[in-house]
């Protein structure tokens, strides 16, 4: 049995997998916001929940965000901030009383596509995550691509390119940068382009409002599906990946399936485009499904 643990901002899922990939069982819980201790205690008793329910012990991955530093073995990069320089791996394995893998939540959103998903069979595949954040993940031939700097995927801290003018130099970003991809692309972005054309709502108001024709709503979205179109166009030219997966709150609005895709041929050096932009199949349940993934059902543990 495997278990996986997505380990996001508001909210804890765990899910317990079988041999084939059929779920067991599935629990969440709230974040302990700001609460390092108390998200460590969280994730051990979600397993202990899990492994009570079905009577049986299981391998545990973790999908976290940011990644663990090569270089100190703590965590980097997470807009969770709490978890920033500390040590989540050897405090879960301790937590838990076993080997844990953990691996950054995108990463685990792209192998679980990759592996049972929406991208199922392709080689090279780029899994986005499109909600508070905006993360990215690399699978190729079935594995993540991790790096030497465990930073591999990390688009969304990257400038927007080919910006336009009033996109320079752009929003500030938690990172200490201004324009990063990210501070477009999240929700939080996309609410505050909105409000910067002078209208305020949150992320999910402005999508209910462009469908009901609203024209300010419907600008604002335009302004994203084109800032995405170039965010993904700068990834083709680096990855050619055969699929494009997106996740997070965003990738329900299904209009990016087709206007995306007819947007960013602007941007890719090719004179066709043959890469295939997809919603998830396992929807809000692949983050959690791809960090079970993380244990071959071969290994030991």
């Amino acid at each position: 049995m495997r278990i996986g643990i997505d380990l996001g901002g508001s909210k804890i899922e765990a899910v317990a997998l079988d041999t084939g990939g059929a779920e067991l069982a599935r629990r969440r819980v709230p974040t302990p916001q700001g609460d390092y201790e108390g998200t460590v205690r969280a994730v051990a008793a979600l397993v202990a929940a899990i492994e009570a329910g079905i009577g049986r012990r299981g391998r545990v991955g973790i999908g976290t965000p940011g990644a663990i530093s090569p270089a100190t073995g703590l965590i980097k990069n997470a807009n969770s901030t709490c978890l920033n320089g500390r040590p989540l791996h050897r405090d879960l394995e301790a937590a838990l009383g076993r080997p844990v893998r953990l691996a950054n939540d995108a990463n685990c959103f792209a192998l679980s596509e990759a592996a049972d998903g929406a991208a199922a069979g392709a080689d090279v595949v780029f899994g986005v995550i499109l909600g508070t954040g905006v993360g990215g993940g690399v699978v190729v031939g079935g594995q993540v691509l991790t790096g030497p700097n465990a930073i591999a995927g990390e688009w969304g801290h990257n400038p927007l390119p080919w910006p336009d003018a009033e996109e320079r130099p752009g929003p500030a970003c938690y990172c200490g940068k201004q324009g990063c991809i990210e501070t477009f692309l999240s929700g939080p972005g996309l609410a505050a382009d909105h409000a910067r054309s002078g209208a305020g709502r949150k992320s999910a108001e402005v999508i209910v409002a462009a469908a009901s024709n609203e024209a300010a709503a419907e600008a604002t979205l335009r302004r994203y599906e084109r800032r995405l179109a170039k965010a993904l166009a700068h990834v083709i030219n680096l990855l050619d990946p055969e699929v494009i997966v997106l996740g997070g709150g965003l990738s329900r609005i299904e209009r990016l399936y087709a206007d995306v895709p007819a947007i960013w041929g602007e941007y890719v050096f090719s004179d066709a485009v043959a890469t295939r932009l997809v919603p998830p199949l396992h929807g809000d349940s692949s983050g959690v499904r791809g960090a079970a993934w993380l244990w071959p059902e071969e290994a030991g543990g």
